[in-house]
């Protein structure tokens, strides 16, 4: 397996267990922006929680 073909697999098995554990997918690639620099996260996500308090 080559070095990009590697990288992809672990992306996809990342994306598919937040996928799976009800996350967001928010952004494919995610893009940052610091001062002069861009850069880009494979992924971004957010998984929503709920929280219940009884008395």
């Amino acid at each position: 397996m080559g070095k990009n073909a590697s990288k992809r697999y672990y992306y996809n098995a990342v994306k598919n267990a937040l996928i799976k554990d009800s996350s967001t997918i928010t952004a494919d690639p995610y893009p940052i922006k610091y001062a002069e620099v861009k850069l880009f996260a494979d992924i971004a996500g957010e998984k929503k929680l709920s929280v219940s308090i009884e008395n």
